[in-house]
This record gives C-alpha cells, sequence and structure tokens, in this order.
C-alpha cells in the first residue's frame, strides 16, 4: 500500500423499495470501478455507503402495508444488500442509517453546529397533510415555481433554474401523496444557516478546477442564494434531536437529508469500530492529503457540494461565525463530487410506481452482472442523459463483449491448451510480438490517468481499443497456419497469453468477475478480484441484527501494471466461454415484458 488515503463515498440507496439498474448506473458502478482501479494502483481506499432508512417516504410505505417502518427497512435492506453484493460492488462498510452509531455521529454534528453557532431555533410554516396530520416533506409537494413558472417544481427546489424553494413558495402547491393541497402551520424548528457558508462554500468550489463542469456550474449558481434550510422535521421515524425538550419527543428528528449525509462519516467510524482500530477512520477524513470522492445522481448534487460542506465547515468551525472543531476534530471536505446524468429506458424515465422498470436482481437472474456492469461503463450516463435499449445492450454484449473480448480469450487459450497443453514456450520476440506488448502493457498509464480523473468511458473505450489490437495481431499472425513452425507457432500464442493478461488488469476493475475467471484460464491460482460478502452482525451498541457487505480485498492479486504470464509449462485447459452470447429474441421478449408489466403512458 502506499500512503495515499482515497474515501470512495457512494450515495445511500432509499429503502423504500429495490432499487432499479438507474440508480446503480449513477452511484454503484462508477464507484466500484474507481474504488477497484485505485486498489490496484496500491492506495489504501475506504469504500463506504448503506441504506438510507429514515423519512416521510418510509412511513409512507409502511402505512400502505399495515406494518412499522422498521419492517419496511429490515426487509428492504436485505433486497438491496444482496442486489449491490451480486453486482459485485466492493464496499468496505455497506450498512444502515438505523444503527445506534449513526444516530450518535448525526447527533454529533447537529451539536458541533449548534455549538458554533450554525444551527439556531426559529418558528416557521410548515406543511402537513389535512388528513392525516403528518407533516409533508418538501420532496412531496410539487407546484409551479415563482421564478421561472416550470410547472413540476418541488418544495425545496426547481430542477428547471435550480433555485432553492421552500414549499410555502410554490404557486398551487399539492401533496405527491394524495394530491391535496398542504395546510400550512407554525411550528418550531432548528435551522443550518447556509448563508453563513456563502463565502466559504464560494472559496471552495473555486479550487475544484478538475469537477465535471456541469456539477461545478451548477454548485456555483446556487452560492448566488443560499436560504437557511430546516434540519428538523416533524415526523415520529428518524434520529432524535439531541436537546432537553426535544429528545424525547415522538414528533421531533433530524432531517433526513441531514442525518443521510453525515452517513458517510457514520459509516467510517462503524468499519473503524469493526477493524479493531476505532481510530482508523480518521486517516481519511483528517489528513491533509487524504482524498473524498463522493458518487451520486445529478438529483444528489446540492446535498453534496452544498449541504455536506456546509455540515462540515461548521463542524470545523470555518464559517462566517468561526468557532472550534468538535470531538471528531477537523473534518475533510469533498475532493469531488462525481455526479452521473440520468438514464432512461426505452425512451421513458424510470418510475417504479409505473412498473416503467428493471431492477437489479431481476436483471442479474436474466443476466450476466458484468454484461450490466460494461453497458453502464461503455454507454451509461456518465455526462449526458443516456438511453438505456434492449437492442443496445444486446449489441454492446455480442458484437464487443462475446465477439471482441471474449473471442480473443477463447481462441488463444484455446490453440494453446490444444496445441501445447500448457503455457507455451516463447521463442525470439519479432518487430510485431514486440509491438503489441508494448500497446498492452503501455496502456495501463493512459487508461489509469482517465479512471483517475473519471473518465470511465474513455478508459473502457481505451481499453477495448487495446483488445481489439491484441486480435488484429492474432489475426495477422495466424498461429493455426504454423504447424510447420511450432517454435514460431509458440511465440506467437505466448505473446497473445500475455496481451490477454495485461487486458484483464485494464477490464478488471469494469468486470471483475469475469477477470478472476480470465486469470485461471490462464494459468492463474489463488484470487485475483476479490468479490464483496455478505455478512451477518450485530449492531455494536444495541445488539440488534443486520447484514453488512464487506470484503478483505487486499487479499487480491490484481495489480495496475503489467505482469508476466504463469511460467511456460503452467497446465492449460480447453476454456469454457467467459460470456453468454445473447439471442436476438430477447429484444422483443424485454420490450413485451415492459409493455405488458408498465404503463405506457
Amino acid at each position: 500500500m502506499t500512503d495515499r488515503h482515497i474515501l470512495t463515498a457512494v450515495a445511500w440507496p432509499y429503502a423504500n423499495g429495490p432499487r432499479h439498474i438507474g440508480h446503480v448506473s449513477g452511484f454503484g458502478v462508477p464507484s466500484d470501478v474507481f474504488s477497484r482501479y485505485h486498489r490496484m494502483a496500491g492506495d489504501d481506499v475506504l469504500m463506504v455507503s448503506g441504506t438510507d432508512e429514515h423519512g416521510t417516504p418510509i412511513t409512507v410505505a409502511a402505512d400502505a402495508e399495515g406494518i412499522t417502518p422498521r419492517e419496511i427497512a429490515d426487509r428492504n435492506n436485505r433486497i438491496i444488500v444482496g442486489d449491490l453484493q451480486s453486482l459485485g460492488l466492493s464496499y468496505d462498510l455497506f450498512t444502515r442509517t438505523t444503527t445506534a452509531n449513526h444516530a450518535a455521529v448525526s447527533q454529533e454534528i447537529f451539536l458541533g453546529l449548534l455549538k458554533n453557532g450554525y444551527v439556531f431555533p426559529k418558528t416557521t410554516l410548515g406543511a402537513i397533510s389535512p388528513s392525516t396530520g403528518r407533516t409533508l416533506p418538501d420532496r412531496y409537494i410539487e407546484g409551479t415555481c415563482p421564478i421561472c413558472g416550470y410547472d413540476g417544481a418541488r418544495g425545496d427546489q426547481c430542477d428547471n433554474c435550480g433555485n432553492q424553494l421552500d414549499p410555502i413558495d410554490l404557486i398551487n402547491p399539492v401533496s405527491k401523496i394524495n394530491g391535496e393541497a398542504p395546510k400550512f402551520v407554525e411550528e418550531e424548528h432548528y435551522f443550518l444557516d447556509l448563508p453563513a457558508f456563502t463565502r466559504a462554500l464560494g472559496d471552495w468550489l473555486g479550487t475544484r478546477k478538475s469537477w465535471r463542469p456541469n456539477v461545478l456550474n451548477f454548485s456555483v449558481n446556487l452560492l448566488t442564494d443560499l436560504k437557511p434550510r430546516s434540519y428538523t422535521r416533524d415526523i415520529d421515524w428518524g434520529v432524535p434531536v439531541p436537546l432537553d425538550g426535544w429528545r424525547d419527543r415522538s414528533d421531533k428528528r433530524i432531517y433526513v437529508w441531514f442525518d443521510a449525509v453525515v452517513g458517510y462519516l457514520s459509516a467510517s467510524i462503524e468499519w473503524a469500530r469493526r477493524s479493531g482500530n476505532p481510530d482508523a477512520w480518521r486517516q481519511w477524513w483528517q489528513e491533509p492529503d487524504a482524498d473524498a470522492y463522493y458518487f451520486m445522481g445529478k438529483d444528489n448534487i446540492v446535498f453534496h457540494s452544498e449541504i455536506w460542506p456546509a455540515q462540515l465547515l461548521g463542524y470545523n468551525g470555518a464559517g462566517d461565525k468561526g468557532g472550534t472543531p468538535g470531538p471528531y476534530g477537523r473534518l475533510n471536505l469533498p475532493t469531488e463530487v462525481v455526479s452521473s446524468e440520468f438514464l432512461t429506458m426505452e425512451g421513458r424515465k424510470f418510475s417504479s410506481s409505473r412498473n416503467v422498470v428493471i431492477y437489479v436482481r431481476d436483471f442479474l437472474a436474466r443476466y450476466d452482472a458484468d454484461a450490466l456492469r460494461y453497458f453502464i461503463a461503455v454507454a451509461g450516463p456518465e455526462n449526458q442523459d443516456t438511453d438505456f435499449t434492449w437492442a443496445e445492450f444486446l449489441r454492446r454484449n455480442n458484437d464487443e463483449l462475446v465477439a471482441g473480448w471474449g473471442n480473443l480469450i477463447n481462441r488463444s487459450v484455446s490453440m494453446a491448451a490444444k496445441n501445447v497443453g500448457a503455457v507455451p514456450t516463447p521463442g525470439e520476440l519479432t518487430d510485431d510480438d514486440r509491438a503489441l506488448l508494448a500497446t498492452t502493457s503501455g496502456a495501463f498509464a493512459p487508461v489509469g490517468e482517465l479512471l483517475s480523473r473519471n473518465r470511465q468511458k474513455a478508459a473502457i473505450n481505451e481499453a477495448m481499443r487495446v483488445v481489439g489490437e491484441a486480435n488484429k495481431y492474432l489475426s495477422d499472425q495466424a498461429p493455426w497456419k504454423l504447424k510447420e513452425d511450432p517454435a514460431r507457432r509458440d511465440t506467437v500464442l505466448h505473446t497473445a497469453l500475455q496481451a490477454i493478461k495485461d487486458c484483464n488488469a485494464l477490464l478488471t476493475p469494469f468486470l471483475p468477475h469475469s477477470s478472476q475467471t480470465v486469470h485461471e484460464l490462464l494459468g492463474g491460482t489463488g484470487v485475483w478480484s476479490v468479490a464483496p460478502e455478505i455478512q451477518e452482525v450485530a449492531d455494536l451498541d444495541d445488539g440488534s441484527p443486520y447484514p453488512i457487505i464487506t470484503g478483505r480485498y487486499e487479499q487480491g492479486q490484481a495489480v495496475w501494471a503489467s505482469t508476466p504470464l504463469p511460467a511456460p509449462g503452467t497446465p492449460l485447459a480447453p476454456p469454457k466461454p467467459i460470456f453468454t452470447k445473447l439471442d436476438p429474441s430477447i429484444v422483443d421478449e424485454e420490450l413485451r415484458r415492459l409493455e405488458e408489466d408498465g404503463d405506457p403512458a
């Protein structure tokens, strides 16, 4: 390991239901590709997240089923854990926000902000449902934006003009839950003094030159109209407010969005406690040269480039009001907020309520995890909204994974196994041999540089270009025609197998499942690419059981460099296909399933 510590902070999937492939295209696969690359490069990575389990949507779902919010959270937590582990997402810890540890860390951040004067009490008008008396969260109220006139603005923000809003600002507001007009009543809450961070946030954003332009521009524009944001809510499901007269109330909780972002810190602290070194988290959160990368979809930018940095600044005492850090000490701000755009499906917006969706577990029940990971990497919404179509998925799988990468592996290993039965012994290399090996070994620097800047689409395209060069070499050299010159045949095959080993390393962050198989086909032993595992654990403080995703990724052999093949003579067996070639009929089948299950409106 190097001395460089990298925190991969992955958006917390909400536990009101299973996650679909649009979700994991934003937060899941990109964060895992990034983490796997940096581990291979020798960096000390801490990848954390969990299920976000508080807030009104959970209570709404629970009411609809006649069960408790905790039962909803427990059920969906297990579903999401299973899905993300199956997809190969290599979390050091994937936990949940209903742990006693998370509540304690969330409360400490609140108290630190209060001590430094960045959280203050205020009587305000809050929206409630006239029929139930329950608080309506800002995001569950829609109306016309008073600034740009957009019909469909939310109570916290207009996605059309990007301005922050309050529900009472909306023209003709209605509840998304039942369509009724909300009632506004006076209530006391604590607010985060966002305007006190305008200067500090502006100074910090001014140093973020490498961010994706859409993320940086959006974040900078938010600074023109910062308003205090309510830190607490009238709800009975969430983290209690740690103040006398509040902590025992059943109707006041910390706002779910404020406790969810604290989860990056609380998950790091839980990971450290479980590791046996309770202070280990500080290497990622306090060392000046540590880096922190936050992965999410574009609808979450405001909470990661404004709200969470403001919470960190306030806890550090670094806003306009000054102050001193709390017991956790000075905490690092994000190095980069890595936001993806939206993935649509066959020209429609994903909608669980209309069944215009394919859930991760349903997808993985029919198709390989690496096929989905490949599609997201090469054709996903990295820098613009992207449409998932079954025809394009079929094409990418069959023409690129199967016919390109899979075919190179299959025919090279097959010929070596058939003609030699082992890794061939190479003879003297020709200029063509040396040129190919220079191409494959030389690709680690440019592909790695792209991955380090989260240009994953460009990175995998470059890796696949190198695969194309290896395929061309094999076709040009035609070892199947060299029966009368076995020495040259073996040299060509050894060169091709070495090129495959290099390409396999280049593709390992993207295709961790198949990369282990390729490692073994080339005569490798042991673990090349470590798979995440699910462990059943008990809450460190209250003993309640829940599953986590974790893994001992340091046990893998994968490194970001060209490494030699096993020694000549190492046995090779005839390979089986690495990837599944899909029948074109799946396109019609999946479209029919979508039309039968979904609302075409």
